[in-house]
């Protein structure tokens, strides 16, 4: 119990990571009643269908559990009335007006914890008013930083004095007990939680995750600035390709368009968009969520009883 857990009101300090075409209600409600944050993606819905994504969440699940939105989407004010008509507890976001959603969600109890790639960002954070943060590191899958979790979560626990959640490069107990070492007050993880039974991800797509290992994926968008975690495949080579030629940003926009939909939903390995991170290679099965969180729990704590029975701190 610490202040992540008191502040969302979960029983263990690990996030699910938001996930486009992953992150649906089965998944985000069965995290939460594992006690831990499910975390529902809003910004592929319109309002209308975020209201029902969000009340099918709460058919399976009495406890918190939080939704992740794009600041800067056109509809963006909607998404956020809809977050105070149905009360949602946290909100998860990335680039875009931190302040103004604060200044909006704050007010009515909303917890807003902004995905960060930076220190500096992680300072802003805090002065426009977040209730946590999560620093995520270039060990991510999705949209990636420049900077390492190893050195980012420590130098923003650092700066900041509300909790951090290090993200990029967790999916285990040791991964757990290190950002706790780190200064972190939790962990988030997405690419873990593609393997697990209750993610609605196609067989295949499963399989394709417990095969790669921590050399399997690569940063694409290095040309466009939209950089983005993925595991090879032959849609990475066209965006080698791309990258390779300088090709017009239009290019990229086309090769891109639909295709994280294409593998999770659809199950295309090759021309799907496999957003992942470096820890798939320590992924091996495919556990119910309530078995993943607890193995992970119950693991960080013999971890760091070991190091310290050890000496280690």
């Amino acid at each position: 119990m610490n202040r992540i857990c008191q502040l969302a009101g979960i029983k263990y300090p690990i996030f699910q990571g938001s996930m486009a075409w992953v992150a649906f209600p089965p998944l985000v409600a069965a995290v939460s009643k594992a006690g831990g944050l499910g975390i529902l993606t809003g910004s592929i819905y319109t309002s209308d269908d975020l209201v029902k994504q969000i009340r099918a969440v709460r058919e399976l699940t009495d406890k918190p559990f939080g939704v992740n939105f794009t600041p800067t989407a056109p509809n963006i004010q909607e998404v956020l009335d809809v977050c105070l008509q149905e009360k949602v507890p946290v909100v998860t976001y990335g680039r875009g007006d931190a302040a103004m959603i604060t200044a909006r969600l704050r007010p009515r109890g909303v917890l807003s914890f902004p995905v960060v790639p930076t220190v500096r960002a992680a300072v802003k954070a805090e002065k426009d008013g977040a209730d946590g943060v999560i620093v995520s590191g270039y060990e991510a899958g999705g949209h990636v930083g420049r900077i390492g979790s190893l050195a980012l979560v420590p130098q923003a626990v650092d700066r900041v004095s509300i909790p951090v959640v290090a993200a990029g490069g967790f999916g285990d107990a040791r991964g757990l007990a290190a950002a706790l070492a780190l200064g972190a007050e939790g962990v988030q993880m997405g690419t873990r939680f593609i393997c697990t039974q209750e993610c609605s991800a196609p067989l295949n797509i499963k399989m394709r995750f417990l095969r790669a290992t921590e050399e399997d994926t690569l940063v694409t968008g290095h040309i466009t600035g939209i950089r983005c975690r993925v595991l090879k495949n032959k849609l990475s080579e066209v965006f080698d390709d791309l990258e390779d030629r300088q090709a017009p940003q239009g290019e990229f926009d086309r090769a891109g368009l639909g295709k994280i939909r294409q593998a999770f939903v659809e199950g295309d390995e090759e021309m799907g968009s496999l957003c992942g991170g470096q820890v798939v290679g320590m992924i091996h099965d495919i556990p119910t969520c309530q078995e993943l969180i607890e193995r992970i729990a119950q693991g960080a704590q013999q971890v760091l009883a070991g190091a310290l029975a050890r000496g280690s701190f």
